[in-house]
């Protein structure tokens, strides 16, 4: 497992889990920074977030009022008693936003797709004792999310968090960001102390859909969860649609079903040995899945056959596909299944046609 040296947050919160961070997407005015939150204190929230620098995937559009916003966050903090906290991009950001008491810095994920950012960034924090949530790159690599971190943690950066914002794909569905759950589910395993936010916002990019993220993110034991809160949505500045109003969001968290991670897990241990078996009955079924395409392998090449069967391919994944429907599983899920296995049986045919 990695070793990060970590040291806990240290965020108020009313509950152990989760910690909630909320506020709008952008600063646009004081005012409406100023109302935002006194709504948001109103109904208990503790910690404070608002985009300062806006980076815009096109120029032209509102990118951000700079260190314009950040007397208005200060004045949130002196005026509420909430964290306050921003993104920050560049060391110069990182100056400006300790000079005005910033508490919780992010860091997005253009910013932690970029070593040369990062490295630029931990510079700028060595020896400085403050909170950092690293949000994970855009593109789906656990590995430079967790270079990131690392970054920031050998620079002596010890409060640091992971934020989950979902992946940019081209071929868009349900969400803006495809959450692909398996990557910080790994990322705990492998880093099991570093606390893990969800941000149902950018995954969902639409409000309808930041209550069913907020709760899967419980039910796979997040830490925390970032939300962006405006107090007039429909006339914000920037990502109008999955921004909620404060009263939204605290009916919102008022439905979350938040399960114990400590409970004893005697009671499901008869359940796991269940699964073991059946896991090591895979394995062997498996085994003898890829002994037969080996033989098969062998036959194509004493008979001067291609490994690759187009038709033969397509005929396993539409059969497959609707048994895995008929057993109650997803046709997706069934079908990445069974391309993996016929990855692997290609590789091992390859390999006796090449002998």
């Amino acid at each position: 497992m990695m070793e990060l040296e970590l040291e806990p947050l240290r965020l108020p919160s009313d509950n152990e889990r989760p910690f909630v961070i909320a506020g709008p997407c952008s600063a646009e005015t004081e005012e409406q920074v100023m109302e935002t939150a006194l709504q948001l204190a109103a109904k208990g929230c503790h910690n404070f977030r608002a985009g300062v620098w806006k980076p815009r995937t096109k120029p032209g559009g509102f990118e951000g009022n700079g260190e314009k916003a950040l007397p208005w966050m200060k004045r949130v903090k002196d005026e509420t008693g909430m964290l306050v906290s921003i993104e920050v991009a560049t060391p110069e950001h990182v100056e400006l936003a300790l000079k005005y008491g910033i508490d919780i810095l992010w860091v997005g994920a253009r910013t932690s797709a970029n070593p040369f950012a990062m490295q630029a960034l931990a510079d700028a924090l060595k020896g400085i004792d403050v909170p950092v949530f690293v949000k994970n790159p855009v593109n789906p690599d656990l590995e430079l999310w967790i270079g990131a971190m690392e970054r920031l943690n050998q620079a002596g950066v010890k409060r640091l968090a992971a934020i989950h914002r979902g992946f940019s794909s081209y071929d868009k569905k349900i969400y803006r960001n495809t959450p692909m759950w398996q990557i910080p589910i790994e990322m705990h395993r492998r880093i099991p102390d570093l606390p893990i936010i969800c941000d149902p916002s950018h995954i969902g990019g639409r409000r309808e859909l930041i209550a069913p993220l907020c709760q899967q993110a419980m039910d796979l034991g997040f830490d925390g969860l970032i939300v962006e809160s405006h107090c007039d949505p429909d006339k914000a500045w920037s990502d109008a649609k999955q921004q909620v109003t404060p009263d939204v969001l605290d009916y919102i968290l008022s439905l979350l079903v938040v399960r114990n991670e400590k409970v004893t897990t005697e009671g499901i241990t008869t359940l796991r040995k269940q699964i073991d078996e059946l896991d090591n009955q895979l394995m062997e079924l498996l085994s003898k899945r890829m002994r037969i395409s080996r033989e098969i392998g062998q036959y194509k090449k004493e008979h001067n056959m291609t490994v690759l069967q187009a038709a033969r391919y397509n005929e396993i994944l539409d059969k497959r596909g609707a048994q895995g429907a008929l057993c109650g599983m997803s046709p997706d899920f069934v079908a990445k299944v069974f391309e993996s296995i016929h990855e692997e049986s290609v590789r091992q045919q390859i390999e006796i046609i090449n002998q």
